[in-house]
């Protein structure tokens, strides 16, 4: 079948083959028309997607939604890119302005045939009453509030945890790394000035598509492998970032083919290029290296007008910018946004002569996010390719490449700020001194060729080489055990394909609990039949969450909901008085798809010293006991008396959803599955989840290239690569996705010829010629 459009904006047609999984194929005779057919396409396939996503940046949500969205939209525009554009645009490399003007105009092609034609209008438009807007190219540029930030969220919580409860029991909530450090509170701050709410307008801004809050473990596990240890010769580079689990997906996989590029992977639909795939000369993927971009700057501000900040001994005026929010069915609001000369004011309080604002790398030139990629898909080799990150600006990715010679690499970037007195784990006075002294350059960033092992991994892990003379860019690292378990297997043999790389990818052996599991040795139960049948259940463990496995229901019903609590509790205990242990406990315990981090709990478990109280060893054994005895009543209340008929997978499911769902009502196509999973957060195979044990994190895009052979490489996408509700690429790979499945990434015209499911032909001209 052949479908024909006019486009507005052309040269010369385009052909725009999709293959049976739904991935474009799009042929130009030009850099600029593949553009705008990229552009086409990605509106042609997620228009209600990218368009919700230029109006929840720029602050346009109230325009559609009406005035209970005003809040989000003032959030929004206070953390747009305000800058220079002139600085802005040659900050990603020399024709990033150019193509994304050419991408705008071939989304923008597609809205206008939406207008005319509403055939062509997705459904959610029609039943949520409004049209979709047409695009700025700025708009892609200044819009930040879609990154992944580090590491705002993390020294507040700190300052809190210290305000409230003092150095021992922060030790509890969060590792740090590299250690030991020890946070030290900045001269000047008063940590009892900072509101437990302070964040609340930057979690505005940063919300995800269904504007609650950020859910899922954004982490992610990619990796090389050179040729000396693949079964072809050939290397190999694997990457599955983790992100939340939505329809429709985060990401969007296409190839890109015209005179001098050949790009094929996957970027996010609204934003022009390629971030993780393969030119046909040099394969790269990525995962967060999660630098410290991010300060909360605390004020003192004048009695007499709370917009003026004490700065190096005198009032500094804070500036104003007053905008107007559209708002559907009701009169459009005026508001202040302020500003000091560290960055968006998130929160004042006139009572107390406070304010608060936040210093962002990403709000700099340059630094919106993945759009950096525009410059390094076009590398011609690996040189090339470490050159580009000298551009990269946020978020900061462990970025790995791979290239046909057998060269394999991991290059760090990011921008990196410099604080010359102090370490950016707590907020710090906005007095004049605690000031940024520029950005470090990208080369005092390591970075590995073709190491002597055969392999790099990077899981977010702490991976700054010892002795390196950096200093640390983050005290926040995730844990290390997605990495250990890589480079467990990594290390373990040769002749690794295409096939071992997806099979590591959805691995679901969890190291915390193969580091647990030993400790059951000494549990008795003590006549309880309860313990007794848990016991049974977990010391024949494998430590694999398989979706079929009882053991793994126990294990993670047990560990994230009894031992973990019952372990904190007992450390608090031997720190703070008892009137105060159930408030500190709440801030110890995490939402449990934010942090999944065990490292509090195995060293809790190990009691060096008297963590758990002098007599360390009995306390162990006891709460062992008693919280196997507690998790094994819930289970039977969750699963059913019977052991045998216990499944992991009963409990945790997959079930992607519309982010506006709840406003579009009972529809059969805001949601796909739901479908049994394995893992967890801790987890190679990551699948991050509620209390509901529903999945909201983890990789619903992964990639293994087989390098040099490019069409023996392989993809997933879930649930599909559309978003249109009735396309047959909606939902048509998530019960692939859910069983561990990957499908070809084909890359040779006559191997996607074979595949073909659809064409396309894009014709320049007027849309009513």
């Amino acid at each position: 079948m052949t479908r024909t459009y006019i486009v507005p904006g052309l040269s010369e047609p385009v052909e725009i083959l999709i293959d049976r999984w739904g991935v474009p194929h799009v042929y130009a005779e030009s850099r600029d028309d593949l553009f705008v057919a990229q552009g086409f396409n990605a509106a042609r396939d997620r228009l209600f997607q990218i368009d919700f996503w230029r109006r929840r940046g720029l602050g346009l949500l109230s325009e559609v939604f009406g005035a209970g969205y005003v809040e989000h939209d003032r959030a929004a525009r206070l953390f747009l890119y305000r800058g220079d554009m002139h600085a802005e645009w040659p900050a990603y490399g020399s024709d990033t302005k150019r193509v994304t003007g050419a991408f705008v105009r071939g989304v923008n092609a597609f809205v206008a045939l939406c207008r005319e034609q509403e055939e062509h209008l997705p459904p959610e438009f029609g039943e949520l009453g409004h049209l979709p807007a047409f695009w700025e190219p700025s708009d892609v540029a200044r819009i930040r509030g879609h990154g992944l930030f580090y590491n705002l969220e993390q020294e507040v919580a700190r300052a809190l945890t210290l305000r409230d409860h003092g150095p021992g029991v922060e030790d509890l909530r969060r590792v740090r790394e590299p250690g030991p450090h020890e946070p030290r509170v900045p001269e000047g701050l008063d940590l009892g000035l900072i509101p437990d709410d302070v964040l609340r307008v930057y979690r505005l801004a940063t919300a995800p598509p269904d504007l609650g809050r950020r859910g899922g473990l954004d982490g992610s596990n990619n990796w090389v492998i050179a040729p000396s240890r693949t079964a072809t010769g050939r290397p190999l580079l694997a990457n599955d970032p983790h992100r939340a689990v939505t329809l429709p997906a985060l990401r969007y996989i296409a190839h890109l083919s015209a005179p001098g590029l050949d790009v094929i992977g996957a970027g996010e639909p609204a934003l022009p290029g390629v971030s993780i795939g393969h030119n046909g000369k040099i394969a790269f993927g990525l995962t967060i290296f999660p630098i410290d971009q991010e300060d909360l700057y605390v004020y003192r501000t004048n009695p007499a007008d709370p917009h003026d900040y004490d700065y190096r001994g005198r009032w500094e005026p804070m500036e104003c910018v007053r905008e107007t929010i559209p708002v559907r069915d009701g009169e459009a609001v005026e508001v202040d946004l302020w500003f000091t000369r560290h960055g968006p004011v998130i929160d004042e309080r006139p009572d107390r002569n406070a304010a608060f604002a936040v210093r962002a790398a990403w709000l700099e030139p340059g630094m919106a996010p993945y759009l950096g990629s525009m410059d390094y898909m076009n590398a011609d080799g690996p040189d090339a390719f470490v050159a580009a990150m000298n551009r990269w600006g946020a978020p900061g990715e462990n970025q790995i490449y791979a290239a046909p010679d057998g060269t394999i690499g991991w290059r760090p970037a990011g921008l990196v700020p410099k604080r010359p007195n102090w370490d950016g784990t707590l907020p710090v006075p906005g007095d004049g001194r605690y000031e940024w002294d520029g950005f470090r350059d990208m080369d005092e960033l390591p970075s590995v060729r073709n190491p002597e092992q055969g392999w790099f991994a990077t899981a977010n892990q702490l991976n700054l080489p010892d002795g390196h003379p950096l200093p640390p860019v983050t005290y926040d690292w995730y844990p290390p055990y997605r990495y250990e378990r890589i480079a467990e297997e990594l290390g373990s043999r040769t002749g690794w394909t295409v096939a071992d790389c997806v099979r590591l990818q959805t691995d679901y052996l969890s190291v915390p609990a193969r580091r647990v599991l030993p400790l059951l040795a000494d549990v008795e139960p003590q006549g309880d039949v309860r313990v007794a049948a848990a016991l049974e259940l977990l010391r024949g463990w494998d430590a694999r969450l398989t979706p079929d496995s009882a053991a793994a229901a126990l294990f993670e019903i047990w560990y994230r909901r009894h031992l973990r609590p019952a372990l904190r509790d007992a450390a608090l205990a031997t720190l703070i008085p008892p009137d105060e242990r159930a408030r500190a406990l709440a801030r110890l315990l995490p939402i449990e798809d934010e942090s999944t981090d065990a490292r509090v709990d195995l060293d809790l478990l190990a009691s060096p010293g008297d963590r758990l109280g002098h007599d360390t060893a009995g306390t162990r054994r006891r709460i062992l006991r008693t919280t196997l005895a507690a998790a094994m009543a819930e289970s039977g209340g969750l699963l059913g008396e019977d052991t045998a008929a216990w499944a992991w997978g009963r409990l945790h499911q997959a079930e992607p959803r519309h982010p506006l769902a709840a406003r579009l009502g009972d529809r059969d196509w805001t949601s796909a599955g739901p479908a049994p999973r394995g893992g967890s957060g801790d987890t190679v195979g990551s699948t991050a989840y509620t209390p509901d044990f529903r999945q909201t994190g983890g990789a619903t895009f992964r990639l293994v290239v087989d390098v040099g052979a490019w069409d023996e490489s392989v993809a997933m996408n879930s649930p599909g690569q559309s978003g249109v509700p009735g396309s047959p690429h909606h939902h048509d790979l998530f019960d692939a996705w859910a069983a561990d499945e990957a499908f070809p990434l084909l890359y040779t015209r006559e191997a996607i010829e074979r595949a073909l499911g659809e064409r396309i032909v894009l014709k320049p001209g007027s849309p009513r010629a």
